[in-house]
Parts: structure tokens; C-alpha cells; sequence
């Protein structure tokens, strides 16, 4: 099952309509895990760098791993969905709420956003239009115990409002907000995630020195997130 697919504007007519409307998900079974993965397409992120992204990702969700952290949950399932973003105006879903409930759904899964498109346009780093455009997909989610923004990137937010406001009003509603770092040009990246996007419950940030590394960083990620809280 998939539910609406929001348009590339934050609060566009297309997501204001999908969020009025009841969810497709509203009655479904509830899961361990919402998350989000938000990958960046800004024009920091050259075609080489954009797909080991993709592939990293692809395979991190397709691999035994994850779905051993999946099985460790009470419910043994996780709903994931996954768009790109860049500037203020640009945010694309390739990947609509999705519930992985066995191995064979996460490796279908990962092979399909491992051969995923770059079809969201580049900009600018507008980190705070992502939290907000993230936040709002929540609303569209299954029933979730705990509901997650995994934000990847390798600039800082320049544009639009300070990313730290956005992550607090995402926080508020009791989303919890990780990071990847990708510091191949910020060295301190991290840091930077830390302290202005990071926040809720729980919440960490992952490095990964350059985008070689992403696939490795993203799948220790994702298998901490899924895990729940307390892992390290």
C-alpha cells in the first residue's frame, strides 16, 4: 500500500490536500519504526556522489543486517519512505510509506532506490524546507511507536529559516531527527548537525568522511535507528 505522493513544494496545494485528507495508512497495522530518509541533491552533490548515495542506501535496506534489527523489534516492522531535497521549493518523494514486514520486502526495497533516478532538481541547501517537508510526511505515516527524520548531507543549511527552528517544531510534535554527515567538504559536519539539526529523543549524528564511506555510515545508521534507543 502507498499513500499520496506530495508534490516538490513544501506546503504546495498537493501536500496541503494529502494532509487535510485521512491517510491511507490510518487503519493499517502499526509498526516499531516511521522513518524518513532524506538524501540531498543540492548542487554540492555531483552525479558520482549522488549515486553512491543511492547505492549505499540501496543496499544498507537490502542487507541481512537490517533486517535482524527489524526482527529484534516488537512489532517486526518498519514503515520507511524517502525523498530527495535541495532548495526551498524542492523536495521530491521517490519513495512512498512502504512497510517492511520481511527480508524479501527490504530487498525488493533496497534494489528499487539502489537504481532510483536523480529526478528532483539540484540548488541550494535548504536543510530547514527538508525537516518541515519530513515532518509533514509523518502525518501520512502507519501507526508508528516511534517516528524518525534521517537527514543526509554534506553542506550546511543556506537558505530559508535557521535549521534549528525547523528542527524544534519537528521536535515538538515528538519526532526525533538523526543526521549523516558526509564531511568531505566540512570536516566538521558533524558538529554542525549536532548542535542545529539533531534533536528528540535519542537523537545522534553519523559520520561518514566521504561519500565512498556513505554505504557503510548509512547502514550502521539505519540498523541504530531501527534498533531503538540505547544502542550505540
Amino acid at each position: 500500500m502507498s499513500a499520496a505522493r506530495p508534490t516538490r513544494r513544501v506546503f504546495g496545494a498537493g501536500l496541503l490536500a494529502a494532509l487535510a485528507a485521512p491517510s491511507a495508512w490510518a487503519e493499517a497495522a502499526p509498526v516499531d519504526l516511521a522513518l524518513v530518509l532524506a538524501i540531498d541533491c543540492s548542487y554540492s552533490v555531483d552525479a558520482r556522489e549522488f549515486r553512491l548515495q543511492m547505492q549505499g542506501m540501496g543496499d544498507a535496506v537490502a542487507s541481512a543486517e537490517i533486517w535482524e534489527a527489524i526482527e529484534k523489534g516488537p512489532l517486526q516492522r518498519i514503515a520507511l519512505s524517502v525523498f530527495l531535497w535541495s532548495d526551498l521549493e524542492t523536495q521530491l518523494v521517490i519513495q512512498p510509506w512502504t512497510v517492511i514486514a520481511t527480508a524479501a520486502d527490504a530487498r525488493r526495497l533496497g534494489t528499487r532506490l539502489a537504481a532510483a533516478p536523480r529526478s528532483a532538481e539540484q540548488g541550494g541547501t535548504a536543510i530547514s524546507a527538508a525537516l518541515l517537508y519530513g515532518g509533514a510526511l509523518m502525518v501520512l505515516a502507519p501507526p508508528a511507536t516511534r517516528r524518525v527524520i534521517d537527514l543526509s548531507t554534506d553542506g550546511r543549511n543556506n537558505m530559508g529559516r535557521p535549521a534549528y527552528r525547523a528542527r524544534d517544531e519537528v521536535v515538538a510534535r515528538g519526532i526525533t531527527i538523526n543526521g549523516l554527515a558526509i564531511a568531505n567538504e566540512w570536516p566538521t559536519l558533524d558538529v554542525y548537525l549536532e548542535r542545529q539539526v539533531a534533536g528528540g529523543p535519542s537523537n545522534f549524528v553519523i559520520k561518514a568522511d566521504s561519500y565512498d564511506d556513505f554505504g557503510a555510515a548509512m547502514q550502521r545508521k539505519l540498523i541504530r535507528e531501527i534498533t531503538g534507543p540505547g544502542v550505540t
